[in-house]
C-alpha cells in the first residue's frame, strides 16, 4: 500500500496542534512542561502526541536554542554501583528535560580520555561518579563547565559534591553487629582514596564508641572480589577467628564469602558478613547479603538539581549534599556462634 505524504514524513509540532485544535506555541509549552496551559489541554496534547508518534526534533532544538541539554557522565564500567547510579540518573535527567552522554573508564581508557570525550560531545555539565582525579584537576574542570562529583568528598572550587555519609554507614553496621553480641569485628579495607579513608575511620570510631577498641582489626583489602578472597585467606589462619567481618563494598564481600564457604566456614553460622553498596547481586536469594545502601535515587536527584541550579538558576557558590545511608538487614549476619 502506497504511503501518503502525511504518513511518510515524521509528525511535526503543527500536526499535534492541528489534531488538538490549539496553537503550536501551546503544544510547545505542554511538551516542555512550562506552566500556562490548563490540565485538560495538557492531557489532550500529550494524548495526541503519543497517538501520532510525535517526538521532538532534538537536532533542530539544539540549533535553535544553542543548548545541547546533554549531561555528560563519567562511569567506571567495572563498578556495579556506578551502573545503579546511571540508571537512576537517567530517570532524574529525563524528569528535568535532559539527556545523558556516557563516557567510560576501562583498563585501557583513563579518566582524562573519558572526560575529553564528554567535552567534545558539547555536554553542558558533567556528573563524575567516584572520580580519582586530584582536587586541583577537578577545580580546573569546574572552571570550564558545571561539575558534580557523586560519591566522594572533594575540596575543589567550582565543583558541587553529592555523597553518602560513608563513615556513618559503616558505623551503623558496627552498631548492628555489636547489638547482636559480636565483639571481634574485623574490617576489610578498601585501599587508598577518600571514600576508603572515611569508611575505615567510621569503623574505628564506632568500635571505640562501643568499647571494642581492643578488637579493632583492619585487614588490607581493595574493591574487587579478589581483594575479599585475599582477606579471607588472612582470616583463615587466625586463632581465634573474628565472629563478624565488614567489607569496603559488596564485591569485596562476595569474594570473602566465596573463599570462606569453599574452606568450610559457615556464613553466617560461624562468621557474619556485612557489605556496602546494596548492589543487585546482594539482593539475590542465595546471596542475601546484609549491606549498607547509599540511596542511589536520592543521590542522583540531588546531583541533577545541583546542575540545574547552576545551568538555569545561575548559582555560583559551591554546595555539598550528604545523604544518610541505610543498613539493609538480610541473611548474612546473626548473633555470634557460642
Amino acid at each position: 500500500m502506497e504511503e501518503t505524504e502525511a504518513t511518510a514524513r515524521r509528525p511535526r509540532l503543527d500536526d499535534v496542534a492541528a489534531d488538538v485544535g490549539v496553537s503550536p506555541a501551546t503544544v510547545s509549552l505542554v511538551l516542555r512542561g512550562v506552566p500556562g496551559p490548563s490540565a485538560g489541554t495538557r492531557d489532550r496534547v500529550l494524548a495526541a502526541a503519543a497517538r501520532l508518534g510525535y517526538r521532538p526534533d532534538r537536532a533542530a532544538s539544539v540549533l535553535a536554542s544553542r543548548r545541547s541539554r546533554s549531561i555528560g557522565v563519567l562511569i567506571d564500567v567495572s563498578n556495579p554501583f556506578h551502573g545503579q547510579l546511571v540508571e537512576d540518573l537517567h530517570e532524574a535527567a529525563d524528569r528535568h528535560g535532559y539527556d545523558l552522554v556516557l563516557s567510560t573508564v576501562t583498563r585501557s581508557r583513563d579518566e582524562r580520555r573519558a572526560e575529553e570525550t564528554l567535552l567534545d560531545s558539547r555536554c553542558e555539565a558533567l556528573v563524575l561518579l567516584g572520580p580519582e582525579a586530584p582536587d586541583e584537576k577537578l577545580t580546573a574542570l569546574g572552571r570550564r563547565l558545571p561539575v558534580v562529583v557523586v560519591g566522594r568528598p572533594v575540596r575543589s572550587s567550582g565543583v558541587d559534591v553529592v555523597r553518602a555519609a560513608d563513615d556513618d554507614g559503616v558505623a551503623e553496621a558496627v552498631e548492628y553487629l555489636a547489638g547482636l553480641g559480636h565483639r571481634r569485628i574485623a574490617y576489610v579495607d578498601g585501599g587508598p582514596g577518600a571514600v576508603a579513608t572515611l569508611r575505615r575511620r567510621g569503623y574505628q570510631r564506632a568500635m571505640r564508641r562501643h568499647g571494642l577498641a581492643d578488637h579493632i582489626q583492619v585487614i588490607r583489602g581493595g574493591r574487587t572480589e579478589g581483594s575479599g578472597a585475599g582477606a579471607a585467606h588472612v582470616l583463615l589462619v587466625e586463632e581465634p577467628i573474628p565472629s563478624a567481618v565488614l567489607t569496603f563494598n559488596d564485591r569485596c564481600a562476595m569474594g570473602l564469602i566465596d573463599t570462606l564457604v569453599r574452606a568450610g566456614v559457615d556464613i553466617p553460622g560461624r562468621i557474619s558478613v556485612v557489605g556496602y553498596d546494596d548492589s543487585p547481586v546482594a539482593r539475590l536469594a542465595h546471596i542475601d547479603l546484609t549491606t549498607v545502601s547509599q540511596n542511589t535515587e536520592e543521590l542522583t536527584e540531588h546531583a541533577m538539581r545541583a546542575l540545574i541550579e547552576r545551568l538555569e538558576g545561575g548559582r555560583i557558590e559551591d554546595r555539598e549534599v550528604v545523604v544518610p545511608p541505610r543498613l539493609v538487614i538480610r541473611g548474612t549476619a546473626r548473633p555470634p556462634h557460642r
